[in-house]
């Protein structure tokens, strides 16, 4: 199970064939990062998700190679179900169908290409997303691919993500902010960032109400919760958190 060589680049697509192959070889576990691109406040970029995501995916292999167990990060999903922030610039949807089954596809290639098993690591939660990417992991177990979706959105991981998540109010507010801020800080507005009010309304509640649109649920800025109040520390923070989320999956389906 251990790698033969720890210094391989982290990203699937940065290595080459061979490379891959010594992975192959090594029977490694594949994580699959998903995210979006859709608006996230004035001060965010559209592929927040996709950063986080991302990102998250990085932080666990590191965490699973300093253990001997050979991963690797795959190209991420950078489209989604997005149907809440469509009315805003650069937000591009796709239908629910076609995230399942490409979704589904990916894990089944990643399978078929010698890796042992896939781990979704998903930032993008909208309920239309979250719902295609378990009926992708469902058929994707149907095809004999060993995967798994940790949803960071219920217990008992939604608790270690911060009072604001807990909330509900957290798309483009502090926690996602901070995210973006430790992984990309260059492509966070600060000034807008900080000059933002508070909007405490909450997503959770609006989606369990019937909203189907940020600006129904109380956000015609694309943001929620308390963008001003995040931080690179904080993000760090919850990136080894996500880490942890990630790595407990990736370590159960390999035992």
């Amino acid at each position: 199970m251990k790698e033969k060589r720890s210094s391989f680049p982290r990203m699937l697509a940065d290595l080459t064939y061979e490379e891959a192959d010594t992975l192959k070889e090594a029977g490694a576990v594949a994580l699959l990062p998903i995210g979006a691109t859709e608006a996230h406040g004035p001060h965010l970029p559209l592929a927040t998700d996709v950063i986080i995501s991302v990102h998250a995916a990085k932080v666990a292999v590191t965490r699973l190679r300093a253990e001997g167990v050979a991963s690797v990060v795959l190209p991420p999903v950078a489209y989604a179900v997005t149907e809440f922030a469509a009315s805003f610039g650069g937000t591009i949807s796709i239908r629910s169908e076609t995230a399942r089954a490409l979704m589904r596809d990916v894990m089944v290639g990643a399978h078929r290409a010698g890796f042992r098993a896939v781990v979704v690591c998903n930032a993008h939660l909208e309920p239309g997303n979250l719902g295609a990417i378990e009926g992708a992991i469902a058929d994707a177990r149907e095809a004999g691919v060993p995967c798994a979706f940790p949803n960071v959105t219920r217990k008992p991981h939604a608790l270690r993500l911060g009072d604001e998540f807990r909330s509900g109010a957290c798309h483009a507010g502090s926690y996602e902010t901070s995210l973006v801020m430790a992984a990309t800080p260059f492509l966070v507005k600060r000034e807008v960032q900080q000059g933002l009010p508070a909007n405490p309304s909450s997503l959770s509640v609006a989606i369990r109400e019937g909203k189907g649109s940020f600006e129904e649920a109380g956000g015609p800025r694309a943001y929620f919760g308390y963008p001003a109040e995040a931080s690179e520390a904080e993000g760090h923070r919850l990136y080894e958190v996500l880490a942890d989320i990630f790595a407990a999956e990736a370590r159960q389906l390999l035992a």
